[in-house]
């Protein structure tokens, strides 16, 4: 896609901090890290989503966002990282362009995860199981 900036970046039409790149995949520094070291691993080939992305380009990715999370973990000295992809604007997903991102984390450092809650009774773990399970393709 011409206008798409990961698009861009994979085509080298736009510089960046490449760490990783294969036929398939590339892995680069994000300009505004949480953290140093904070990387995105994207495919050179546009798909906006999880759902409109290949399963054999899934396959790649995931096995390249595997590779480097080790590296950016010994790289950084980490505690932790956390691995996160967005899908859709809803989902915070700031690229309409399929990507992970891997965020080096530390004891203390300060972040927090989304809140979490219980479920407000079985009934609705069932109902929400059900359509879950009725949903799958």
């Amino acid at each position: 896609m011409s206008d798409c900036l990961f698009c861009k970046i994979a085509n080298k039409e736009i510089p960046s901090n490449i760490v990783y790149e294969d036929e398939k995949v590339m892995a680069f520094l994000d300009i505004n890290p949480v953290h140093p070291g904070h990387t995105l691993v994207v495919p050179k080939n546009h798909s906006e989503t999880i759902f409109d992305t290949d399963e054999e380009i899934l396959k790649s990715l995931i096995a390249v966002v595997k590779k480097v999370a080790e590296a950016v973990r010994l790289a950084t000295g980490s505690d932790g990282l956390n691995i996160i992809q967005n899908n859709f604007k809803a989902g915070h997903q700031v690229i309409p362009h399929i990507h992970f991102h891997i965020i080096p984390r530390f004891e203390g450092d300060g972040l927090k995860t989304w809140p979490q809650k219980p479920y407000e009774n079985e009934d609705q773990v069932k109902e929400i199981e059900k359509r879950i399970k009725n949903n799958l393709l």
